[in-house]
């Protein structure tokens, strides 16, 4: 058994061949699952290097367990303490590395609809290669010349693409937010407890929305400080009922008879969780209470202790995370890809109400090849390819450029820690807010463009 799941690890690192577990048990993996595993893999190890990379804490802890660190150091000409291999430039070299390598897959990969091609036995196989190719560009960025003023350049790009990044993933709320009532409601015909299941999570969905409305009020908002705390958090929950109520209301109902309160309900809980993260994010503020001047207006857990601290810290970079690799993973399917381009609010004839929805149901009908004592390979792109190869990259290389941005504090880099990844800066807190305004703006767009265009968005 050892001698065969090797063969077909070296088949994998080294060839076209699909990667798979060496363990028989495993359940069956699809071609296209498994370039996407392993590229989000790579993606990941450059992300935690990042994390790595800003954290004062790590440095401390490599300091003091690796021996001989100052030596080693010294003959990599990294700097004293290998300050050169830390901070806010060494994250935008690594992900000036992974930009890099994304982007010239993204090219290679352009316009290939079959993976029969040598372009797609690249893009599918030769891991063990393609791995080295990454480091090699993450290594590169450390001897770009002229580095203040490529550091300088690199930022505004870095902005601009973490910006367009953040368009997507709230395009692809929507899109889900859409998908989700779509598909449970194809339901309620067949069974009425598809109605119930849709009354019970619009209802749990509402009360986590109006919860954190009200731990909000109670916790960032101050008699004598806080105003735009105050101003944003009432703006941002009256448009939760505005889109609530537009949702429902017969002119919407006409061109979109499948609109309900579950869409805006996912949209409230995701408006309110940004809203959150924009006042945290913001500088604090002070009052004085008993000649002491008091901070107001910040995260109940934070309090100073070590322990909400690492609490802290472990949820910002979870968010971090989490975000990163849901948008990368979710956008580069076909469903998401027209989500992008339009939305059309037709049911289509074999849609079947499933609890987990986003999976589909495609690759019963594929042969499948038994892999010598390992996990068996579907091979699903046969015919075709299953998903748009150079998008895919496209997305990997803006989620680059967001987790540099990220990672950094945007603008405010100077000072930046992963640790203080949830306390505040203007930027981070107005790039927060808008994004709530845009997240709002595309799902009403969604309602009101089949009424004014409707030739448009006729099935």
């Amino acid at each position: 058994m050892c001698t065969p799941c090797c063969v077909s690890q070296l088949a994998c690192c080294c060839g076209n061949a699909a990667c798979s577990l060496c363990c028989g048990c495993c359940p069956k993996i699809k071609q296209s699952t498994s370039t996407r595993f392993m590229y989000a893999l790579y993606f990941m190890l450059g992300t935690v290097i990042c994390v790595i990379m800003m954290s004062p804490t790590v440095e401390m802890e490599l300091q003091n367990r690796i021996p001989f660190y100052s030596e080693m150091c010294s003959k990599l000409n990294a700097g004293e303490n290998c300050s050169a291999l830390v901070g806010y430039s060494a994250v935008y070299k690594v992900c000036f590395g992974m930009a890099c390598f994304f982007f010239f897959f993204c090219v290679f990969t352009i316009r290939v609809k079959t993976s029969r091609g040598c372009r797609a036995a690249v893009h599918n196989g030769f891991w063990f290669i393609k791995f080295l190719a990454l480091l090699a560009c993450c290594a590169g960025g450390f001897f770009i010349p002229g580095e203040e003023q490529f550091l300088e350049v690199w930022r505004y790009v870095g902005a601009a693409g973490g910006s367009l990044f953040l368009l997507i993933q709230l395009m692809l709320l929507v899109q889900f937010a859409h998908r989700w009532n779509q598909n449970w409601t194809s339901g309620v015909e067949y069974n009425k407890l598809w109605y119930a299941a849709l009354a019970f999570v619009t209802l749990v969905l509402f009360s986590v929305a109006v919860g954190a409305m009200v731990f909000m009020a109670m916790f960032y908002t101050h008699a004598e400080a806080c105003f735009l705390n105050k101003i944003f958090l009432g703006v941002n929950s009256s448009l939760c009922i505005v889109i609530s109520l537009l949702a429902i209301s017969p002119c919407i109902q006409t061109f979109q008879p499948t609109s309900g309160l579950l869409q805006p309900a996912i949209i409230s809980v995701y408006v309110m969780y940004l809203t959150f993260s924009a006042l945290a994010s913001k500088p604090i503020e002070m009052v004085e209470q008993d000649g002491k001047n008091v901070t107001v207006c910040v995260f109940p857990f934070n309090s100073g202790s070590e322990s909400d601290s690492k609490i802290v810290k472990g949820v910002g970079t979870a968010i971090l995370f989490g975000c990163v690799l849901y948008s990368c993973l979710t956008s580069t399917t076909k469903r998401s890809s027209a989500a992008l381009r339009v939305y059309r609010n037709s049911v289509q004839e074999n849609e079947r109400a499933r609890c987990c929805f986003c999976c589909s149901d495609d690759g019963d009908d594929y042969d499948d090849e038994k892999t010598a004592g390992g996990q068996n390979v579907i091979y699903d792109e046969g015919e075709g390819t299953i998903y748009s190869y150079w998008y895919f990259h496209f997305v990997f290389f803006l989620g680059s450029l967001y987790v540099m941005m990220t990672a950094t504090n945007w603008f405010h880099y100077d000072n930046a820690k992963i640790e203080r990844l949830l306390e505040g800066s203007w930027s981070v807190f107005w790039i927060k807010m808008v994004s709530c305004w845009v997240c709002l703006f595309l799902y009403m767009w969604t309602l009101v463009a089949p009424m004014l265009f409707p030739k448009r968005f006729e099935a």
